[in-house]
This record gives C-alpha cells, structure tokens and sequence, in this order.
C-alpha cells in the first residue's frame, strides 16, 4: 500500500516583523490606515528624455533617467506647491522648498526613502551626486534622522522592471509619491496623426485625499508628462 504524500506545510522561514523590517511594515501599515490614498496612472511619451541622457552622456555628463526625472518633478512642484508638503495632525504644511525623498531597496529586503534637502536649489548634476552619496549612506546606515524623515515629496523607481503602472504608498506625512514605471518601446500616434515607435514610460501619482484633490493632482501629473515629453 502506497503511503499518502504529506500535504501539510513544512516550516519554511519565519522572518520576524521587529527592527528596521518592522518599522518599515508600521509606517506601511498607518500610511494605508490614516490617509485617504488615491493613484493617478499616465503614459508618457520618453523618447525626447532618453535622447537627453544620451546627448549628456556624449559631453561627459553621466546623470540617470531619475536625475532627469527628479529635475522635471521640482519644476513641475513649482506650480502645484499643494502637492509639496506633509499632513501632521489636524495642519497641512505646505513648503516653497522641494525636500525629496527616494525610495530605495536596501540589503536584507529593506527599504528606505533618504532626502535631498533644497533639491530644486540644487543643478542637475550636483542633485545627481547628492543623490548617489545619499544612497551610498543609505547602504551603510548613516543617514540622520531628518534625512529619513524631513521629506516633502517622495519618488519610487521601478523602471528597470516590467512593471509599468503600481500603487506606490504616501510616504506619510508627505502629501504625495510619484511611481516610475517600465519604459517601453511601442507604437505611438505623432502629432501628424502617423505612428512610430517611442519609448513610452509608465507614471502613478499617489496622493493623500485629506490634503488635495484629484484634479489638481491630475494636472501635475499631465504637466509633468508634458515636460517629460519635451526632454
């Protein structure tokens, strides 16, 4: 007689929810429970952006499609400064200064999101330095705690996956976080009404409800598509 198989789980690995990896899944957990989260998904039309990179490139300018995208997303917070700040307590706190933060994956399934003080003050290839030093830091755990948490608008990069569209989570108490998407070379519907391939790239905008609407959260989104588009 055959013995039946055990079909009952083994015991796997058990990864418990405490120090970092547990404060991780609090904040996670109280963005979701206390702000009223919505996502705003676009395409846009990168083909101009990568040609940008590459003319850099060619001047000896070595910056990352997030560089350019960072510089896009503080020009375009520039004219929706109600995306640009924090809900604490009962206030919404609105800054003229963009404090950026980034989301980034660390060793041990980690994940941190360092800031970038005054980065609109800043050129595009001394924010990319900052940017790499920030993450470098990040690596090590150096970063001080206003750096963890002094931000007032967050990017989440997964362009170098196959995803295109996600839900990326309110860094709270910011107000708002933009997702990068995969980049994909499609069809595309010119202007002239023909159709070539581009290099068409994913967007999502979460916002918190509490502190600004959808229609002006749509009209950042689709102004910085436009901006994007231009290169």
């Amino acid at each position: 007689m055959t013995a039946k198989p055990n079909l009952s789980p083994g015991p796997g690995k058990t990864i418990p929810l405490r120090g970092m990896r547990g404060m991780i899944a609090d904040n996670m957990r109280r963005s979701l429970d206390e702000a009223a989260q919505l996502t705003h998904h676009a395409e846009c039309d990168a083909t101009e952006l990568f040609a940008t990179k590459e003319r850099l490139a060619s001047q000896g300018i070595k910056v990352s499609i997030e560089d350019l995208i960072a510089q896009a997303v503080v020009t375009t917070l520039a004219n929706y400064p109600d995306l640009n700040g924090r809900v604490e307590g009962k206030e919404i706190r609105l800054y003229d200064e963009v404090h950026l933060s980034y989301a980034m994956a660390l060793p041990g399934n980690l994940l941190a999101a360092p800031t970038l003080f005054n980065a609109g003050e800043l050129s595009l290839m001394d924010r990319s330095n900052a940017r790499r030093e920030l993450a470098e830091r990040a690596k090590t755990g150096k970063l001080t705690v206003p750096e963890m948490t002094g931000g007032t608008f967050t990017l989440s990069n997964l362009g170098l996956s196959r995803v295109q569209f996600f839900t990326p989570i309110v860094n709270l108490p910011q107000i708002a976080i933009l997702g990068i998407g995969e980049t994909r070379l499609r069809p595309w519907v010119m202007p002239d009404h023909s159709i070539e391939p581009r290099r068409i790239m994913g967007l999502s905008l979460s916002f918190d409800h509490r502190a600004v609407d959808g229609a002006p959260a749509a009209a950042l989104l689709t102004e910085l598509c436009t901006l994007i588009e231009k290169g």
